[in-house]
Formats: C-alpha cells, sequence, structure tokens
C-alpha cells in the first residue's frame, strides 16, 4: 500500500450530516456510491486521475448530492456517512444499517 493510500485509509471516518452541512453548502460534497471504494476515489481524485473519475462521473457512480436528497438529509437528524476529505471536497458515502 502506496503512503497516500494508507493516510487516506486512517483519514476516513464517521459523521453525522450537521456536520457536513457547511461542506455541502459551499458544494464540496461529492457521494460516491456503495459499489466504489472511497479511498479508491479519493486516491484518483488526489493523483488527478482524469480518466477514472470522469468515468465515475458519466455512470454517475459519484456525484453532487441533489436537492432531494439534502432535504432529506437535513430532515434526518441521525443520518451517518463515511467520510474523506480530499481538498477541495469531502467524499460521502451513506452508511448502511446493518
Amino acid at each position: 500500500m502506496n503512503d497516500l493510500r494508507a493516510e487516506l485509509t486512517e483519514s476516513v471516518d464517521e459523521a453525522e450530516w450537521n456536520w457536513l452541512i457547511p461542506h455541502a453548502e459551499r458544494e464540496a460534497v461529492v457521494v460516491v456510491t456503495q459499489n466504489l471504494n472511497l479511498v479508491e476515489v479519493g486516491e484518483a481524485i488526489a493523483n488527478d486521475n482524469i480518466s477514472s473519475v470522469q468515468n465515475w462521473i458519466r455512470q454517475q457512480m459519484i456525484y453532487k448530492p441533489s436537492p432531494h436528497q439534502i432535504s432529506d438529509w437535513n430532515n434526518n437528524d441521525s443520518k451517518r456517512f463515511k467520510a474523506l476529505i480530499v481538498q477541495p471536497y469531502v467524499l460521502i458515502q451513506e452508511c448502511i444499517a446493518a
């Protein structure tokens, strides 16, 4: 595992939606679907891997949250996400209840 991947892996944390609202307001939140690895996406963004990132965007595997999603999350105080900061973005992935 390279240093960047190790650093990103250690940086993944859980966050409540309330903590992410300021980032959403500056349009820095990027949703990562469940079928992608959050760290791999962060690594691709950090390394400017444009082809991978563009492919994920085309396939709607990474995207900006819709106003409807944001509204739903604003109404759910207990909503939690896995989060990873890769400046200037905050990558999030919904936590799935077991």
